[in-house]
């Protein structure tokens, strides 16, 4: 494979912050190989779909590539629910479209929960990398147990920021938190988690399923 087209569809603008990490799990296996990436906007669209399998179809239409990375959260469902209902929504949208290969992203509970994990790199997302304050990261291991992730990566967004309270609220931690993992060279710690892991599995098998790293 000369050049390879990736396309992530996710719940939401935030969860872009997957695609450093989705570049990360494609180069352990294809080394040599460029990645292309982007990233499926259909809020721009004028009338953008609704149904899972219709965002799937509108994203390899207007973002053709080799491979869908296809995101939900796991939120209160099983990781293994998600997949399936992944699973019958690219099912459904290659009835009447051709589906490029499709692996499915599920992290528990949510896509912040993949980011709290490295504290040099909320650091300089805050825009405070020589910061003192202690970072309080929640054990690698129980990150899929936290009820909320997202609430507990932006308090430590703005604990990392060093800020008084006032300057704090003027803060824009959700752009912030999207700079994080730009700042994260090694994701292997993620390999504790069981999401992550199967995810890196799939991602894999994919790879050497279709002779890509050849």
């Amino acid at each position: 494979m000369n050049e390879l087209h990736y396309t992530l569809l996710s719940d939401g603008p935030a969860d872009k912050a997957l695609m450093p990490i989705l570049k990360w799990l494609l180069q352990q296996r294809l080394v040599n190989v460029p990645i292309q990436s982007h990233w499926a906007d259909l809020s721009r669209l004028r009338r953008p779909p609704r149904e899972l399998h219709e965002k799937i179809q509108k994203s390899v239409e207007v973002y053709p590539c080799d491979l869908l990375f296809v995101h939900r959260d796991a939120e209160t469902a099983s990781l293994e629910d998600r997949l399936t209902e992944i699973s019958n929504a690219i099912a459904k949208a290659g009835t009447t479209t051709a589906i490029p290969l499709s692996i499915g992203v599920v992290p528990v509970r949510m896509t912040e929960a993949w980011l709290l994990f490295d504290t040099n790199a909320i650091r300089e997302a805050a825009g405070n990398p020589n910061g003192t304050v202690h970072i309080d990261l929640p054990a690698i291991g129980t990150l899929e147990d936290l009820p909320n992730p997202k609430s507990r990566l932006h308090a430590l967004m703005l604990e990392a920021t060093g800020l008084v309270s006032r300057r704090r609220r003027r803060f824009d931690v959700n752009s912030a938190v999207q700079l994080i993992p730009e700042y994260i060279e090694d994701f292997s710690p993620l390999r504790a988690l069981p999401a992550f892991s199967s995810l890196e599995n799939r991602v894999t098998a994919t790879i050497n399923n279709h002779g890509w790293c050849d």
